[in-house]
């Protein structure tokens, strides 16, 4: 593993498990410094043991990120204990599904206040903190290819992901003054849970080029391509993580 993030501060969000994990993981092990933050503790600080075990450098935090002041309270710990905050990725979401006729105003405001209020108030208050030290910084989303196309039951998780691409974009546009690139990673289908089998379901394999689940650390690089400088003229952009998912019309023939 190379040492590209030497001497970087990063936080990761949602990184008791999976996709998080995984990002908090590679960060560390290309040599920054990670905060790693979860609403259950107990995984945060498992990941973290992790990281400090392998040698690199990382602690724990808890974090509600549908909380103004405790994502405030997450920025300045980081910014405290690793001396700045440089990257953020803002990984921690939850993923439900709820048919759109039955659709209730909690599972809508549950979506929607954790993936995507939380990734604004993650990017907020990671950017305030990064304009105040200056020196600039790399903020990353956590969407979904189900931002980009819709899907049954998938209206509110849909939505709060589309959310977070154009905020992406939007977020890029004005954080540019200040050195700060903004970018976003779509993961496909990731197997992060055991119960999900060994491969997709049959209506994800039948557009599906490359025909396999992605795995969280195949997320986790690219993650680290955008916190790196080999991506120093890249901002608003989505990058999909998804087998080839998204571009995928008619594979017959």
């Amino acid at each position: 593993m190379s040492d590209r993030l030497a001497g970087q501060s990063a936080l990761v969000t949602g990184a008791g498990r999976g996709i998080g994990r995984a990002i908090a993981e590679r960060l560390a092990a290309e040599g920054a410094a990670v905060l790693v933050a979860d609403i259950d503790l107990a995984a945060a600080e498992d990941t973290a043991r992790a990281i400090t075990d392998s040698g690199a450098a990382a602690s724990a935090c808890q974090v509600d990120v549908s909380q103004r002041a405790s994502v405030a309270v997450m920025v300045a710990t980081a910014a405290a204990r690793q001396g700045r905050l440089d990257i953020a990725v803002s990984n921690a979401g939850i993923m439900d599904r709820m048919p759109f006729l039955e659709m209730t105003d909690e599972f809508w405001q549950r979506l929607l206040g954790i993936n995507l209020t939380g990734g604004f108030l993650c990017g907020q208050e990671a950017a305030r903190q990064m304009v105040a030290q200056g020196g600039g910084g790399r903020i990353i989303l956590v969407a979904s290819n189900s931002g980009l196309f819709g899907g049954r039951g998938r209206a509110a998780y849909g939505a709060s992901k589309a959310g977070l691409i154009n905020l992406t974009q939007s977020m890029a546009i004005e954080l540019a003054a200040h050195d700060i690139r903004v970018n976003a990673v779509a993961p496909g289908p990731i197997k992060t849970r055991p119960e999900q089998g060994d491969e997709p379901p049959p209506s994800v394999m039948s557009r599906m080029p490359m025909a396999r689940f992605g795995r969280p650390e195949e997320v986790a690089a690219v993650a680290a391509f955008l916190a790196a400088e080999e991506s120093s003229f890249v901002t608003g952009h989505v990058y999909g993580a998804d087998g080839g998912y998204t571009v995928a019309g008619i594979m017959e023939g």
